[in-house]
């Protein structure tokens, strides 16, 4: 038999358990602290710009991850917060959908893969960001190079 998810969503974010159904009891016991340690609802919250990862290879190394660095606001829809993303510095390189997706999880908020990748290309379409192939094959992202200055 297959595993049970349960999601228990609050405005600030979401907290998942996944069991088999013999354990699902005890799983679901652990929500409310899972859900203790969601952000708050009634506050914006930024990440740290860097983030130190270790990888390991034939010599060990630290590589920073470079994450942006804005304010996030309860009211901010996602596709408001992917610009602010793009509008900060980090948007000036090139970056896939998946890093999208982790900076969007490193700020706590988990959304779909068709989602973020909906979001991106609305974005795209209106020139709020830039959109094309990596030599991979790959879309990739930039901040839009087409700002819109104000009348003199």
């Amino acid at each position: 038999m297959g595993t049970i998810r349960v999601r228990v969503k609050t405005a600030a974010g979401e907290a998942e358990v996944e069991a088999e159904p013999e354990r699902i009891k005890e799983a679901i016991e652990l929500v409310p602290d899972l859900a203790s340690k969601l952000p708050r609802a009634d506050s914006a919250h930024t990440v740290p710009p860097t983030v130190q990862e270790s990888r390991s290879s034939d010599s060990t190394q630290e590589a920073k991850i470079s994450l942006p660095n804005v304010a996030v606001e309860k009211s901010d829809s996602l596709a408001d917060i992917i610009g602010k993303f793009f509008a900060d510095p980090w948007g000036r390189e090139s970056r896939k959908l998946s890093d999208v997706r982790e900076a969007l999880q490193s700020y706590g908020l988990n959304y779909p893969k068709q989602s973020v990748a909906v979001a991106l290309l609305r974005l795209a379409k209106n020139t709020k960001i830039r959109r094309f192939k990596a030599e991979d094959g790959e879309y990739v992202y930039t901040a839009s190079s087409m700002a819109v200055q104000p009348p003199q």
